[in-house]
């Protein structure tokens, strides 16, 4: 009896992934245990390993393979029912290997056994709506395309093979024939026919970068976003951090401007406890402690790794678990649970030189913190004469459904007011 090993779930949300790499081949006795496969979710790569003892009958999906969703079979062995397999009676029926995206019947080869294969015509979809419409044997065309794809100009001398409607060119000159210009315009065929005499390269994307294309699109469009934006004067700041890095040095552990920032929030969540939200719908979510979620670019994305109970850890605690977040994210080893979570975010870009910018919230955080570089600048010192100080750009983006001006105002305040005056942000 067969029994279908299933897509694992590696994370309350996860709905599909994609299957990196198999540790094992057709025939393998396996143990409980062993590693089976490597999964990439939208987040991580993680492995998968067995629960039972069996025989690898059949592997039903190659490597490489994108979109598999969670519970469906990715492999057939021998071995006892359990959680993460299912019993079934008769193995499948095999499946034609099919090498193109269309779907091949018997029917199909048995009609076209005798005819002579015929090599793949390359041609950008205005152009086959063209050639259909004009009777044009496409076979018959030169492209002069990337990759000698057909375009529209390539038909514009070549006679109909039968008559066939001729593709109007929409009517611009008035208003009715006109329509507002969507993303919906810009659809993969429309790109494709507007860049056809130029060279270039698709690039699939992955599922971090769908992920983050849905998820930011999403937030953009669905929460109300305001923003806030206040300079912090950093001397203090910056002698406070030096002072805490000759204290560790024979800690081995060397502070960053960006893990007493990570402080001043959760410390600033605390003396605005309504800010400390999440929006749930019909209702809000208000916690206790403060967690903060922190951008760490990666290939091809982004992580947002977690520092739970923030409030409650020192800066130095602070600093080891963000480099070894941020060294496991980089590495996409992440667990899911250290970067789900979180009513508040960081995302930092001082260190590239950015002097200030708007972060786009990341559900479910109700607000993020955008920081931008130190630097120094003409300011007016408090006996009114003018200086230079190191100031540093803050811009706060809120959910206006969770926090209201005033209390953005305030918590913005409060942040500004632990980095100026730091050392309330002690034990170290």
């Amino acid at each position: 009896m067969a029994i279908e090993v299933l897509m694992p779930a590696l994370s309350p949300t996860m709905e599909e992934g994609t299957l990196a790499k198999w540790f094992v081949k057709e025939g393998d006795k396996i143990e409980s245990g062993d590693l089976l496969a490597e999964i990439e979710t939208d987040k991580a790569t993680m492995e998968f390993e067995a629960v039972e003892e069996g025989i690898i009958e059949k592997l039903l999906v190659a490597e490489g393979t994108e979109g598999v969703k969670v519970n469906s079979a990715i492999a057939t062995l021998s071995g006892e029912d359990n959680s993460t397999s299912k019993k079934i009676e008769e193995p499948a029926a095999p499946k034609p290997v099919i090498t193109d995206a269309t779907q091949i019947t018997a029917k199909d080869i048995k009609n076209n056994s005798s005819s002579k294969p015929r090599d793949r015509v390359f041609i950008t979809p205005l152009a086959r709506r063209i050639a259909e419409q004009q009777g044009i044997d496409i076979n018959l065309v030169k492209g002069t395309g990337p990759h000698g794809r057909i375009i529209k100009k390539d038909l514009a001398n070549i006679k109909s093979t039968s008559l066939g409607k001729i593709l109007q060119k929409p009517d611009f000159t008035t208003a009715k024939n006109v329509s507002p210009v969507t993303s919906d315009s810009f659809s993969y065929d429309a790109l494709l026919e507007i860049y056809s005499d130029r060279n270039f390269t698709e690039i699939a994307l992955d599922g971090m970068r769908k992920t983050i294309a849905s998820r930011l699109c999403e937030a953009k469009q669905t929460i109300p976003h305001f923003y806030l934006r206040r300079s912090v004067e950093m001397e203090n700041l910056l002698d406070l951090r030096q002072k805490i890095n000759k204290k560790l040095l024979d800690k081995n552990i060397k502070v960053s401007i960006n893990d007493i920032v990570i402080k001043a929030c959760a410390e600033a969540l605390q003396s605005n406890p309504n800010a400390n939200a999440i929006w749930a719908g019909n209702k809000l979510i208000k916690f206790k402690s403060s967690d903060i979620a922190v951008a760490v670019s990666v290939e091809g994305g982004l992580f947002t790794p977690v520092i739970k109970d923030s409030d409650q850890k020192t800066i130095s605690n602070i600093s080891e678990e963000m480099k070894d977040l941020a060294s496991r994210a980089r590495a996409k080893k992440l667990m899911p649970t250290e970067f789900q979570g979180g009513s508040f975010a960081i995302s930092n870009l001082g260190m590239f030189g950015i002097e200030s910018f708007d972060a786009i919230i990341n559900p479910p955080h109700a607000a993020i913190l955008a920081v931008g570089t130190g630097k120094k600048k003409p300011t007016v010192l408090d006996d009114g004469s003018l200086g230079v100080a190191t100031k540093m750009e803050l811009s706060l983006s809120v959910d206006h459904r969770v926090i209201d001006g005033v209390l953005g105002a305030q918590l913005l305040q409060t942040i500004v007011d632990n980095l100026e005056n730091p050392i309330g942000l002690l034990n170290i």
